[in-house]
């Protein structure tokens, strides 16, 4: 199976990187970490991720997963990647996302009508785009799989390998990785305490910025309306 991970400016490296390392994994699995070009990509934490192939040569595969992100809602108005994603989507076996990643799908068009996941401070952006936003941490509609915010990447590929090659398969690799999360409440805004969600909502809307402007123009142009 022919996996693919777009890699662009400012994506949320555990995003990625969180799921590229199972699915990496998988019996018969091969990566690739798709740019415009082949030159390094800066993630939001400063870690420099390197493609290794770029969209004009990418070819089709079979798995697509797109990583969020704050630069997510530059590539939402970037019509060179859009269309790739478009040219994609018909041959793909699954169309998949992490975090604010369903919002690159959404502006693509490709999740109208369908249910999909989010980041919790993100997500009712999608209604925007003819998609539902639900609050879980892995969504399945057809052959589209959306996980929630940065570490659902890794839950997200765990129920992507037990769909794909059974339970025993994703309890080998989970084995292999230790993955064994220690349980705390507060990871979501129903578990944190309300000054705590109080607190990261301020941070977020401090983060938006010209971000919630480039969302709804994406939004705007895929529904022909005025933004």
């Amino acid at each position: 199976m022919r996996i693919a991970f777009l890699l662009y400016d400012q994506l949320t490296q555990l995003d990625m990187t969180g799921p590229a390392q199972v699915l990496s994994r998988m019996p018969g699995a091969s990566v690739d970490y798709v740019a415009k070009t082949m030159d390094p990509v800066m993630s939001d934490c400063r870690l420099a991720l390197m493609p290794t192939l770029t969209l004009a040569e990418s070819g089709q595969f079979d798995l697509l997963c797109v990583p969020g992100g704050y630069g997510c809602s530059a590539v939402m108005n970037d019509e060179e990647t859009l269309g790739w994603l478009r040219r994609q989507a018909p041959g793909l076996k699954w169309l998949t996302s992490v975090c604010t990643g369903s919002l690159i799908l959404a502006a693509a068009g490709l999740l109208k009508g369908r249910r999909a996941a989010c980041h919790w401070a993100w997500g009712d952006y999608l209604p925007l785009f003819d998609a539902e936003w639900v609050a879980q941490r892995t969504v399945f509609d057809g052959n589209v799989i959306t996980a929630g915010g940065v570490t659902c990447g890794i839950d997200f590929a765990f129920r992507v390998l037990d769909h794909l090659h059974g339970p025993d398969v994703a309890a080998t690799i989970r084995l292999a990785l230790e993955y064994d999360p220690e349980s705390h409440e507060g990871g979501t805004p129903a578990s944190a305490r309300p000054d705590i969600v109080a607190n990261v909502r301020a941070i977020t809307a401090q983060r938006l910025g010209h971000r919630d402007a480039e969302m709804r123009a994406a939004a705007a142009r895929l529904t022909g309306e005025n933004p």
